[in-house]
């Protein structure tokens, strides 16, 4: 097993990768230095740490399947990984994207080149053909460049698809307008598994790309969803950060819910987005506040979220 990459190196990158504007001055990260983790999470998924999104990964007799796939330097080093477990010779057969997002996605070509079939709920595809601004209608925001036609998925779904593989019926559900407009969650029903894109998070403050159809209330119904569906000892692989438990995702849950109904209520005595950051509304929830999303972000976005204001550069979608 690899030793992973430090915490602050992966949120440097992930920030590089959402904030685009903000992080052109900055130096290009060196991929060469991460490295990939890879841990057993139950009977035979792992989860796969480097930079970008948590990797889950189905290894069996009948191959490989993996969900998201980081950037597009570290896709060789993933194979590599997933081939040291010595569990099996076959390759990666299929790539689940959660999202669209250049940190979940940008293996896509490498891996579809390498005999991968790519699938995603549909709007994953159109958004990774057309390009567009992410972003949180506010102060983070990012041009997406249009991704090469071998790395946009080959198999889309609208509603859920699911891929027989390795003993187990693994299972991609879309859920609606939370992180983005094409989010899906995937379930490993046999392993007691979920992973959950970057619905759920572990570095704080959610980034919810409001500028793509993302939402809080979306985010908390799909949070809400999965707490009431899965049984409590479920393990969750979240979008960034350690595995974590139910537990996990229902404090998560309860942070949504409680800063969401602050900014609502500051909206119904008619405060303005500047007049909420100068009280510090947030203040409670103060140690959810990183180096990627502050306080005055989150403000930002459940505002927009809330109000329905996308911003100003959402005419590029």
């Amino acid at each position: 097993m690899r030793k992973t990459v430090r915490v602050e190196m992966i949120l440097a990158l992930t920030a590089m990768a959402m904030l685009g504007n903000r992080a052109a001055s900055a130096q290009q990260p060196d991929f060469s230095k991460v490295q990939i983790k890879v841990s057993k999470v139950s009977g035979n998924i792992y989860m796969l740490e480097g930079a970008g999104g948590n990797i889950a990964a189905s290894v069996g007799e009948d191959g490989i399947v993996i969900v998201d796939d980081q950037y597009a330097p570290l896709a060789e080093k993933i194979q590599a990984a997933l081939k040291d477990l010595g569990v099996t010779t076959k390759p990666v057969r299929f790539v689940i994207n959660t999202h669209y997002h250049g940190d979940h996605t940008g293996g896509n070509e490498l891996f579809n080149n390498a005999g991968s079939t790519l699938i995603a709920h549909e709007n994953v595809r159109k958004r990774l053909e057309t390009g567009g601004t992410a972003g949180n209608g506010g102060s983070l925001k990012m041009e997406q460049k249009p991704a090469s036609k071998n790395a946009l998925p080959i198999i889309t779904f609208e509603h859920d698809v699911t891929v027989h593989l390795n003993g187990e019926d693994i299972r991609a559900l879309h859920f609606p307008s939370g992180h983005t407009d094409g989010d899906s969650i995937i379930f490993f029903p046999k392993n007691n598994v979920v992973h959950m894109g970057d619905d759920f998070v572990r570095y704080g403050f959610p980034f919810i790309d409001v500028a793509s159809g993302g939402s809080v209330q979306g985010m908390i119904a799909a949070t809400e969803k999965v707490a009431a569906e899965l049984p409590a000892d479920v393990k969750v692989i979240p979008g960034h950060g350690a595995l974590s438990n139910m537990d996990d995702v229902k404090a998560f849950t309860k942070m949504l819910k409680e800063t969401s109904a602050v900014v609502e209520k500051a909206l119904d005595n008619h405060k303005t987005l500047e007049q909420m950051k100068q009280e510090k509304i947030l203040g409670p929830w103060e140690k959810f506040s990183g180096a990627f999303i502050n306080s005055d972000a989150f403000i930002e976005t459940l505002y927009n979220s809330l109000t329905g204001h996308k911003g100003e550069f959402m005419k590029h979608n």
